[in-house]
């Protein structure tokens, strides 16, 4: 889904439900990556070059954190801290992913690729976020 494509499903007058939404999003797709690394750890291991530990402990942290992030998007009103918190989390793992990569990881052409997009996937989360969260403070001053 592109930035766009997710500014469109989000586009409201109220920043408050833009926030909520772009948050649902994130814990979304976030969810579903941690379905496919629990539920395919082996095959999709094989295909990305990342052992199936890995992926089984990426599936396992990341099904918590979405959980999470599904939890606050419940919210009427998230905390502006938590949400500065995932925004800092989301931009910790896009550096973490990049830096992996580049010093330690060794994938496939297609875990390459993978990496990059989940990465920029999850960078872009954090900056929707960030931009309505602002908009929201904005708003209510």
């Amino acid at each position: 889904m592109s930035t766009i494509q997710m500014t469109a499903l989000a586009r409201t007058a109220e920043p408050q439900l833009m926030l909520r939404r772009f948050l649902a999003l994130d814990a979304m797709v976030t969810g579903a990556n941690a379905l496919a690394y629990l539920a395919f750890a082996g095959p999709l291991g094989r295909f990305l070059g990342a052992g199936s530990g890995l992926l089984l402990g990426l599936g396992a942290f990341l099904a918590v954190y979405a959980a999470g992030v599904a939890l606050l998007a419940s919210r009427r009103r998230p905390p502006a801290l938590a949400v500065r918190a995932v925004v800092e989390a989301n931009l910790a793992w896009t550096a973490v992913s990049l830096a992996a990569l580049a010093l330690w990881l060794t994938p496939t052409t297609a875990g390459a690729v993978w990496t990059v997009l989940q990465a920029l996937t999850v960078a872009g989360f954090a900056l929707l976020q960030y931009a309505a969260l602002r908009q929201r403070q904005d708003t209510s001053v």
